[in-house]
């Protein structure tokens, strides 16, 4: 055993000891502290579509409010997912990552046009959840993050089908005027420097009416170094004059992953009477990154060799608008919403043009004249997408016997691709038509429609015994058509492989034209016992779905639903006089034909549907006020994620994936992919007074053990599997008469964590050709803040 792994063993079993110890300790100490004033605030959250306190929620939920978001320095989607042990996630840079709960993920590639993300990311009532991942909004002037663990399709339909992160903002208020601004300056290690000013204003325009306003600029300093390097192509014979050699003289730069995020909000609050209100709102974000947020282990810590321009660009922004009412005695609400989101890429494309020489073709592109020309490749991409949501239930009073809610939803999402694939010179009669240097294009426009009704009735059999069932009916409809592939001048697919004109503009012909229709139901039961208003349990069956698709080979079947099903008993708790706060769960959930997306022929992603999977865990979270100044959270996660048939990577005629074969690419009893058996975290704050400013000190551990970043063991062979860490996290500060001074040091031993491994394509081309996406290095941050 590696002594990496020795300390990781101890880590996590330390990690266990101490949640253990401190709930033990805990209820022996606080025992003694009874007459302090230690009471826990009460947790306000809208998991189940109405306002409730956080302990008589029979769902597994985490929820950092805005109060904690901000002591923890949360400004992004990295930063609050850290503290959320039930929730893993894959990023290639910012604004591209995918998110994960409770072990349900495959690995493989999500890359354009995949599918559908097995968990929902809501912006207050809306669906914010792209088809190629959710949007990463600045995290600033919100109210709460709230992680629901477990299949949540009953209340929240497709995409949630392993849970949903739901990001509620502060609303505009008629209570009085509120404003504040914060400033930040930091110096990343090894990296650039950055800055961060953040507002809000909230105004009263009258008894009635109320606007909120909400602003930010953020520059987050690189890290990576792009060092000098060359790369040879060799003709594939034995004369060395034949052989073309390019450098990056032009591309070298330290810390050139730097990120530059401007945006805001705007809200407004209506009260038409006493019975309704419209809460319309707009927000909007741009993010612009430079460079790559990999490094290649082979060239150096946080260094690359890169040949081509690497830049993103992330333009969205979302109008939404909330009505709340009732009629008679009914609350009746409405939500939707409108997204337009816009991203251009620029990406360096040169390992899959390289090592495809290697594999012995040797380099052979002509121009017009036909001369040999620089073979290197690099892409273009622009990806538009539109989502249209519509929400509308009626909920029964909260006070009956028997409560209700019942609704009705429908979504639309259309994801217009455009992946240029470039070698520069390449002559015109081998380009794609009205591409001249483009070997391929892929230039399709995806639609997903959704639409369902669902229901969820409570009913108090008792004073203690409640039983909750639930159901959502839903039906979807995925299509997808246009162009992919190369010119008449080259190979047999592409334009050679056309059946009609051109519907998708700018594509020259169209070559796929599919859809797929699919209906179905996912129920949900809930028996819950309270023993009394500071204790309950609670026994769930639960179901979610993630529709099918079309691939964008038009050569393979389309792609199934896969379904999720999920046993789980858990518990709420409050003991010593509100100041110690128990929660957690205990689940068994089983993973039908999984969807799987691979990196195919020609660096074309291909969605199988491979076989099933059982996820096991447990997971807690305690909160506990010790002493009157100091809290600590401490919350931790168990996943056991195994293959329960063989994936052998292939399906029968109907879709159906093939279990059975004599060499499996990964056999039953597989670990899945991307989650950590173990992810804990720690945080202990105390606050006091000294002379006429209040004060805190800060302290967090995050950690997790190891994990595999694919399913398939070729893969697991060429990547290594990604070390277990730990980082820690202090700060402190002070404030007086709304003027705050703060200063933190984030990742302060300065710990290299492997957050994700990729390559530019698949391992039979590329071999070990792969590069790790780190954590940021240690940060060091001043802050100061004025409220008015």
């Amino acid at each position: 055993m590696s002594s990496g792994s020795v300390r990781l063993k101890k880590a996590g079993v330390y990690s266990a000891a101490l949640l253990a110890s401190s709930m033990l300790s805990g209820v022996a100490y606080a025992q003694a502290q009874s007459s302090q004033n230690t009471a826990l605030e009460e947790v306000v959250v809208t998991a189940q579509k109405r306002s409730e306190n956080l302990q008589d929620v029979p769902v597994s939920i985490q929820a950092l409010g805005g109060e904690k978001l901000e002591q923890l320095q949360v400004s992004a989607f990295g930063d609050y997912v850290k503290y959320l042990p039930s929730v893993s996630f894959t990023s290639s840079g910012p604004g591209f990552g995918q998110v994960y709960m409770r072990g349900v993920a495959s690995g493989g590639d999500g890359n354009h046009s995949g599918s559908l993300p097995s968990v929902g990311v809501y912006l207050d009532e809306q669906p914010v959840t792209t088809i190629q991942g959710a949007l990463d909004i600045h995290v600033y002037d919100v109210a709460r993050v709230e992680a629901l663990a477990g299949p949540q399709g009953t209340l929240y339909g497709a995409s949630s089908q392993a849970g949903t992160l739901r990001i509620i903002t502060n609303k505009p208020s008629t209570a009085g005027f509120a404003a504040g601004v914060d400033a930040e300056l930091n110096q990343v290690a090894h990296g650039d420097t950055g800055h961060a000013l953040e507002g809000f204003v909230n105004m009263p325009l009258s008894d009635k009416v109320a606007v909120r306003l909400v602003g930010w600029d953020v520059r987050d300093g690189g890290y990576i170094d792009n060092v000098a390097g060359t790369r040879t192509y060799t003709r594939g014979d034995t004369n060395p004059a034949n052989d073309y050699t390019i450098n990056n003289k032009a591309r070298v730069r330290d810390d050139y992953n730097s990120v530059y995020t401007q945006g805001g909000r705007a809200a407004l609050r209506v009260e038409l009477d006493d019975n309704w209100v419209v809460t319309p709102q707009v927000m909007g974000q741009v993010q612009k990154s430079n460079g790559s947020f990999s490094y290649d282990p082979k060239v150096g810590d946080l260094k690359v060799k890169r040949f081509y321009p690497e830049s993103a660009k992330d333009k969205w922004y979302q109008a939404a608008m909330t009505i709340e009412g009732q009629v008679a005695n009914l609350d009746v609400t409405y939500s939707g919403s409108y997204l337009k989101r816009k991203t251009e890429t620029n990406s360096d494309y040169t390992d899959y043009s390289y090592f495809y020489d290697q594999v012995g073709y040797g380099f052979y592109w002509t121009d017009n004249a036909g001369n040999l020309v620089n073979p290197s490749q690099f892409i273009q991409g622009q990806d538009d997408y539109k989502k249209e949501s519509h929400e509308i239930r009626i909920a029964s009073p909260q006070d009956q016997k028997l409560r209700f809610v019942v609704g009705g939803f429908y979504q639309k999402q259309t994801h217009d691709i455009f992946q240029n694939y470039r070698i520069a010179d390449i002559g015109s009669d081998i380009s794609v038509p009205g591409y001249t240097g483009t070997i391929w294009l892929t230039k399709q426009q995806r639609v997903d429609r959704d639409k369902a009704v669902f229901g969820q009735a409570e009913y108090d059999i008792t004073d203690k015994l409640m039983l909750t069932a639930g159901i959502r009916f839903f039906k979807a409809h995925n299509t997808l058509i246009g162009f992919y592939g190369y010119g008449k001048g080259y190979g047999s697919t592409g334009e050679k492989a056309c059946f009609k004109a051109a519907v998708v503009p700018g594509s020259p012909c169209t070559n796929l034209d599919k859809g797929v229709k699919e209906s179905g139901n996912v129920p949900k039961v809930t028996l819950t016992y309270k023993f009394d208003d500071a204790k309950l349990i609670y026994a769930t069956y639960s179901k979610g779905f993630r529709p099918g698709g079309i691939n964008r080979r038009s050569t393979l079947p389309p792609y199934q639903a896969d379904y999720l099903k999920n046993y789980e008993a858990g518990w709420k708790t409050t003991w010593l006089n509100n100041s110690f706060r128990w929660n957690g769960a205990v689940f068994m959930e089983d993973w039908k034909n999984f969807q799987f997306s691979i990196l195919g022929a020609n660096g074309l992603t291909e969605i199988k549907n491979a076989n099933q999977a059982r996820i096991k865990g447990i997971e807690s979270d305690i909160t506990w006020v010790p002493v009157q100044g100091l809290t600590i959270n401490a919350a931790a996660a168990y996943t056991d994620a195994k293959l329960t048939a063989n994936y052998c990577g292939f399906t029968d005629t109907a879709g159906n994936p093939v279990t059975t074969c004599a060499t499996p690419q990964a056999p039953d009893g597989t670990s899945l992919p991307v989650t950590p058996k173990f992810k804990a975290n720690l945080t202990a704050r105390y606050d006091f007074s000294w002379g006429d400013w209040d004060n805190y000190v800060q302290g967090s551990i995050v950690g997790q053990s190891a994990s595999w970043t694919d399913l398939r063991l070729s893969d697991r062979a060429a990547f290594g599997k990604q070390k277990g860490w730990e980082t820690f996290d202090v700060s402190g500060g002070m404030e007086k008469d709304g003027l705050s001074i703060g200063l933190y040091v984030k990742n302060l031993f300065d710990k290299r964590a492997s957050l994700d491994r990729n390559a530019q394509c698949a391992t039979s081309v590329c071999g070990t050709q792969y590069y790790i996406t780190p954590n940021q290095p240690r940060t060091l941050g001043v802050k100061v803040g004025k409220a008015f």
